[in-house]
């Protein structure tokens, strides 16, 4: 299990890479895939890496695997070939892979460990979910487990492992139980972090490599940041 930057290049963080897939460690306000904002999205980028690195002539092939929110950092897996594409999809679809977050949050929670089971309801006009205790219409389970695993100055870092994967399951599901993540105003902390981030982070991913089989680890390092530092 390692900890590092593969390599760097025009601010973008490779985590790992081979011919069937690439890992890179997402910035805060990188977009993964286009929308209707228009700004470049993390997918061109790492495409024209890949273009740049391996001098590929013609339109290289990059398929989205899965997400993270704008302001939310860390890993997000590309896959390099369709093949991989299709696996690495089953994958993620099926819950074969192991989720690991770092949150910040202000307000301890009431357990040392828990894990949350929620109801939550998008609300497609503000982008949000709201955690429910009970079932509602139109509503989906949601399950995490979370872990206290330093009190810093001020704040308390959490240790998430994600069992469902929802529209902003762990924001609503933290605000939910009073600790609303650093800098989250949409889901109730007070006020904003300075570069209109979050302190969420994809910290860790394990999965079966979807081409030769072997058991991956992913780690990606956190953001440069006093607080990610101290944990």
């Amino acid at each position: 299990m390692s900890e590092k930057i593969v390599s760097t290049k025009n601010n973008l963080q490779v985590i790992y890479e081979d011919n069937h897939l690439i890992v890179v460690n997402k910035r805060v306000g990188d977009i993964v895939q286009g929308d209707k904002t228009g700004d470049k999205p993390l997918s061109d980028v790492v495409k024209e890496y890949i273009k740049e690195k391996y001098n590929k002539p013609g339109e290289v092939f990059l398929g989205v695997v899965h997400r993270l929110d704008r302001p939310t950092t860390g890993i997000v897996v590309f896959a390099r070939t369709s093949k991989a594409l299709t696996r690495l999809n089953d994958l993620f679809k099926n819950r074969e892979t192991q989720k690991t977050y770092w949150a910040v949050v202000k307000n301890r929670p009431s357990k040392e460990e828990d894990t949350l089971v929620h109801f939550l309801k998008r609300n497609p006009k503000n982008n949000t979910s709201k955690a429910h205790v009970k079932e509602v219409p139109d509503s989906k389970k949601a399950s995490l487990t979370y872990t206290v695993i330093k009190a810093l100055n001020n704040y308390f870092a959490l240790e998430i492992d994600l069992h469902t994967g929802r529209h902003h399951q762990i924001r609503s599901q933290l605000a939910a139980i009073g600790s609303p993540i650093k800098g989250d105003l949409k889901y109730g902390f007070d006020r904003s972090n300075p570069d209109g981030g979050i302190h969420l982070h994809a910290r860790k991913l394990v999965l079966q490599h979807p081409v030769t089989k072997e058991p991956l680890t992913l780690i990606a390092p956190v953001p440069d940041d006093t607080i990610w530092k101290s944990i």
